[in-house]
C-alpha cells in the first residue's frame, strides 16, 4: 500500500493541559513533533505518498511538514468545520489515487506490518480491514470481536477488560467502495460506518502485537516522551 490518509485535525482537548497551543499530533515528544514518529515509520513500510486531513491550527502542521518532510509527497485536505472522523476520512479519499489507501491517526503510534495488513486486506477482498492491539487491562477502549476467518463478529464498549483486542485506528480501505456508501457529510467512520455496516460489507480484523501509543491524554503522552526517547 502506498498512500495514506493521515487524520490530525483534532482539537486536542484532553491534552490542553500539558500542550495548551499546539494541535494534538505536533506535542512535543522526545524533541521532536509525535507526527514524525507516525510518518517515519509508515514511510520504512514503503508509504510513498501522504495526504493530511487537517483542521484545527493547520497552518502549524502544513508548516512543519513543508520544512521538515519537504522531499515527501503530500497534499492537504482541510476541514472547514468539523467532519467527524467519518467525514474526514471521506474527504481525503476524495483526493486518493490508489484504489486502496491506508488510514492512520496523527496522535497514535501503531508500528504495525504494513505489507502483512495490504496482503491480507487484498486476500480477503475487504471493503476495510481493522489492525488490532491485543491489551490487558484497560478501560479506554472498546473491543473487537473476531470471527475464526478474521471477519469483524462484534464491537464491544468501552469499560474495564482483562484482556481484549482494541481498535488501533489503522483501516485498509477500499476506497470506492467506501465513497460508494452514500454517507453523510458528517459523521462518525467508527459508529456511523464500521459498527453499522460490519454485518453487511466485508471488514476484518487483522492481530498485531507491536508497539502502541496514543498521547491523547497527558499521562499516555508523558509515557511516549519516556518509551520513545531512544
Amino acid at each position: 500500500m502506498k498512500e495514506c490518509i493521515i487524520l490530525a485535525g483534532g482539537l486536542g482537548t484532553r491534552l490542553r493541559s500539558a500542550v495548551p497551543d499546539l494541535p494534538k499530533c505536533m506535542a512535543p515528544v522526545a524533541g521532536k513533533p509525535f507526527l514524525s514518529f507516525v510518518i517515519d515509520h509508515f514511510r520504512k513500510q514503503g508509504v510513498e505518498k501522504f495526504i493530511f486531513s487537517l483542521g484545527y491550527k493547520h497552518e502549524v502542521i502544513q508548516e512543519f511538514l513543508d520544512t521538515a518532510y519537504a522531499d515527501c509527497s503530500k497534499q492537504y485536505v482541510i476541514e472547514q468545520e468539523p467532519l467527524g472522523t467519518g467525514g474526514a476520512i471521506q474527504l481525503a479519499c476524495r483526493q486518493a489515487t490508489e484504489e486502496q489507501v491506508v488510514i492512520l491517526n496523527g496522535d497514535t503510534l501503531f508500528s504495525i506490518q504494513l505489507p502483512e495488513l495490504t496482503a491480507f486486506h487484498q486476500q480477503h477482498q475487504a471493503h476495510c480491514t481493522l489492525a488490532l492491539k491485543p491489551m490487558q487491562h484497560f478501560d479506554r477502549y472498546g473491543v473487537v470481536e473476531l470471527q475464526e476467518n478474521g471477519a469483524i463478529k462484534s464491537f464491544k464498549e468501552k469499560q474495564f477488560y482483562e484482556r481484549g483486542l482494541i481498535n488501533g485506528g489503522i483501516y485498509a480501505l477500499q476506497v470506492a467502495a467506501f465513497l460508494n456508501e452514500g454517507l453523510p457529510e458528517k459523521f462518525s467512520f467508527e459508529k456511523d460506518y464500521l459498527e453499522k455496516r460490519y454485518t453487511q460489507r466485508p471488514m476484518f480484523g487483522l492481530i498485531q502485537d507491536t508497539y502502541f501509543i496514543d498521547i491523547g491524554i497527558p499521562e499516555d503522552f508523558e509515557k511516549a516522551n519516556r518509551e520513545l526517547a531512544g
